[in-house]
């Protein structure tokens, strides 16, 4: 089982590299949901962190629909991602990205340009809970697989992990035999994170409590 902490700043990315997180998702901003951190931020964590670093790709908070030039700026923050090194040579593992239409479908245009961006760089691809505000999740699911992302950040569609637990073990069962693995996120705490595993199958959860780290995994 492998949790991704939510950092909303390189502090709390570092307790949770020592508390024993394999993986850390950068971003700031976490009550609207989350923005891109500052590349001075970016820097500073791949520099100071031994763990894996994937960082969340978005421009703004509000809906996942964007302009040409937000999709611009999204494609000039991923280069920025790629092209990084820290002094032992180690580049930011990920990028969390996506995009919706105005019809709350995924935006397979800008998502394919996305992931070629993603590919190009060698930054493996995480889909944000975007998915959980499109109009058809298990519709939206099918098209993130078939663009190859490697995981999809959801609640199930739902305020909250558990409360989609149902959704997700689906998304789960949709994804099996595909390179896209399904990641729980949204309200995981300790006293839920094993039954939210038990009745899902989810390989990896995310969560911003570092408290989270304490469980003795099965």
């Amino acid at each position: 089982m492998l949790i991704e902490i939510c950092s909303e700043n390189i502090e709390i990315a570092l307790k949770a590299q020592e508390k024993g997180a394999r993986r850390v998702e950068l971003c700031n901003d976490l009550p609207i949901g989350g923005v891109t951190p500052s590349y001075d931020e970016i820097e500073q964590a791949r520099r100071e962190l031994s763990i894996d670093l994937n960082v969340l790709i978005r421009p703004r908070g509000g809906d996942f629909c964007y302009s040409a030039a937000e999709i611009a700026h999204i494609l000039r923050d991923m280069e920025f991602c790629g092209s990084l090194r820290s002094d032992e040579g180690r580049a930011v593992d990920g990028v969390v990205i996506g995009a919706l239409a105005r019809d709350r479908s995924i935006e397979r245009g800008a998502c394919s340009e996305m992931f070629a961006a993603a590919r190009q760089f060698g930054l493996s691809i995480t889909f944000h809970r975007a998915i959980d505000r499109s109009r058809d999740i298990f519709k939206a699911l099918e098209m993130i697989i078939d663009l190859g992302a490697d995981r999809v950040l959801t609640s199930g569609g739902a305020e909250s992990a558990f409360e989609g637990r149902e959704t997700i073990a689906r998304m789960v069962k949709m994804s099996a035999g595909s390179d896209t693995l399904i990641m729980a996120g949204a309200g995981i705490t300790p006293e839920n994170a094993q039954l939210i595993i038990e009745q899902t199958s989810v390989p990896e959860i995310h969560g911003s409590r570092l408290s989270l780290l304490d469980i003795i995994w099965f």
